[in-house]
């Protein structure tokens, strides 16, 4: 028997967060269908030009916005900022960064500064725990012979 191939399908919001777009700012057609994995592809790999557009001037969801102003979303959400930004929004923010931004891109630089260092702590631990091991330990093989 042969099997029919079924057409993956997502929702538009779903959709928009693969294509890295804010869903109210697409077009109504987007926003009312679902979109096939194929359709998905095509617009990825060929984009129309209000995908492009949406892309290069927004308006940009959190996760768009808060990597280009180099901070968390949640510190987008720590400077009240709610809306979806432009592009035009972003660049003014960070020509002139106010206090709370200049805080949050601190704040990033010292989470990333302790990730590595904790990459780097546990690779040191796995290049320990790689080299020779012995089967059982010294108190242990005592303790046992003892009993």
């Amino acid at each position: 028997m042969k099997s029919q191939k079924t057409t993956q399908t997502m929702k538009p919001a779903t959709a928009a967060k693969k294509l890295g777009i804010h869903l109210g700012a697409a077009p109504a057609e987007f926003q009312e269908g679902v979109v096939s994995r194929d359709e998905l592809n095509a617009l990825q790999s060929n984009p129309p030009a209000w995908l492009r557009e949406l892309r290069s001037q927004g308006p940009h969801p959190r996760a768009v916005a808060a990597a280009k102003l180099g901070i968390s979303i949640a510190g987008l959400a720590r400077g009240g900022v709610t809306e979806p930004l432009t592009t035009e929004q972003i660049e003014a923010l960070k020509a002139d960064p106010p206090e709370w931004l200049q805080g949050e891109r601190a704040t990033q630089a010292e989470a990333r500064r302790e990730a590595a260092r904790i990459k780097e702590r546990n690779a040191k631990r796995s290049e320990g725990e790689s080299g020779e091991r012995t089967a059982t330990r010294p108190h242990a093989r005592a303790s046992r012979a003892r009993s």
